[in-house]
């Protein structure tokens, strides 16, 4: 039998009735109890060199819970809950490991039950730390909701809260490695434009035994020393070890007269088997100026026609000894020579030798100042040939009269000298036919 419209009418309004009965009024909750929980640990790994600049990602952890709920539906729920860490400060200090911290503290705010925030902090690690774990303090200052005054005429709600300092710790390791420190870098006959070593003391200052070690010397960006050799195989390297290592260089011809870098480290085998390299280390080394001569002799005077024996005058300007040294002259025209080298021997810096070359002038040479070109070819202590940078020998050549013109014009000479062996034949011709 069909149902008329007022008994389903009646029947949704039973029902809806029901509903009402059966869906309790919406409530609010209220936490009565719990704290935060905080924990530290770094992210990541934790193991660093000595002499290295760092960055420690330290993760903040609160796994506070709230232990007592109040659900009801005539109370407001509170804006903080009691195991969230208010106001969040973190900082971290050095501790007994061999850091220095650069970070000032890091402010992360709020931190919430079940939640986590990292915080990162640069520090530098000592050069000569020794390995091993250490433990860095990290202090974290929050604030927790303690207590709260409710007014329930308003509703109004006075929360009061309580301060903490945590100081928890993270492990920080130091590697074990080597560690070459340079006692020091002594030049050997190291100028400016030639070859010659360097000799590089070493210590291992580290806290690890290097086996199949090379000590590797590296060009500093632009400085003018270049290695010729740039490794030296040492073998084992312990700890408080030291050794000395010669490295054959060459110097650029722009260097001066003063100290420039070098760079040197070590490749060596460590305890896993791998090769690996240590962190750079710098040195000066001192480099003399470029070997270099000045001719200290006067301007040389000689007259057209005239042949004469000259001497010139050698200084050695640089500042390193030079070996089995000899000068030379290019004699062109309207001059020539017949001895163009003359051997000076050693000369110390600032030392200087005389050269004898016979020029001759000829007859039709035009009357001015002359400049010959003149170099020395020498030898450094390491036995290398080097030649100078080209010299100007002057010689003023000018028409000279009286006996000093005829003694050096070389053509009036020989008509002088044939008429004297033409008179002296003659007057022997003479008495020989008087007899």
């Amino acid at each position: 039998m069909l149902m008329t419209r007022s008994i389903k009418t009646r029947i949704m309004f039973l029902m809806l009735i029901a509903a009402c009965i059966i869906v309790p009024a919406l409530a609010d909750v209220k936490y009565t109890g719990g704290s935060p929980n905080l924990s530290a640990y770094v992210s990541g790994l934790n193991d660093f060199t000595a002499g290295s600049d760092i960055m420690i990602p330290i993760v903040i952890e609160n796994s506070g819970l709230n232990q007592f709920e109040e659900v009801s539906s005539d109370i407001t729920a509170r804006d903080d809950l009691p195991n969230t860490a208010k106001f969040v400060t973190v900082n971290i200090s050095a501790g007994d490991a061999p850091i220095v911290i650069k970070s000032d503290p890091q402010m992360i705010g709020d931190l919430l039950g079940q939640t986590t925030e990292t915080v990162v902090f640069s520090a530098t690690v000592n050069a000569d730390a020794p390995a091993g774990t250490y433990l860095v303090p990290v202090d974290i200052n929050y604030s927790t909701l303690s207590s709260v005054d409710e007014y329930t005429a308003q509703p109004m709600f006075q929360n009061y809260y309580q301060q903490h300092i945590t100081t928890l710790t993270v492990p920080l390791v130091i590697k074990a490695e080597v560690i070459p420190k340079i006692i020091s870098a002594t030049p050997d006959n190291l100028v400016a434009g030639a070859d010659g070593y360097v000799n590089i003391t070493l210590k291992n200052i580290g806290s690890l035994d290097g086996t199949k070690a090379t000590v590797r010397l590296l060009q500093d960006g632009e400085s003018p020393i270049a290695p010729v050799d740039n490794g030296v195989y040492i073998g084992d390297f312990p700890v408080d070890s030291i050794l000395t290592c010669p490295f054959k260089v060459s110097v650029d011809a722009a260097a001066v007269n003063k100290s420039y870098p070098v760079n040197v480290l070590v490749t060596y085998q460590n305890d896993e088997g791998d090769f690996v390299n240590s962190r750079t280390e710098t040195a000066g080394v001192n480099v003399g100026g470029k070997v270099d001569f000045a001719i200290i002799s006067p301007t040389i005077s000689m007259s057209p026609g005239s042949k004469k024996i000259i001497q010139i005058e050698y200084k050695n300007t640089g500042d390193s000894t030079i070996k089995n040294a000899q000068a030379l002259i290019s004699a062109v025209t309207p001059f020539t020579s017949s001895n163009a080298v003359a051997d000076l021997g050693d000369l110390a810096p600032g030392q200087s030798a005389i050269a004898s070359y016979q020029i001759s002038v000829s007859g039709n040479a035009v009357t001015k100042v002359y400049g010959l070109d003149s170099e020395i070819r020498y030898r450094d202590v390491l036995d290398n040939t080097y030649i100078s940078d080209p010299m100007k020998v002057s010689i003023d050549v000018e028409n000279v009269t009286g006996i000093q013109g005829i003694l050096s014009n070389t053509v009036i000479l020989s008509i002088i000298v044939a008429a004297l062996m033409g008179l002296i034949y003659a007057i022997w011709y003479l008495r020989k036919k008087q007899r």
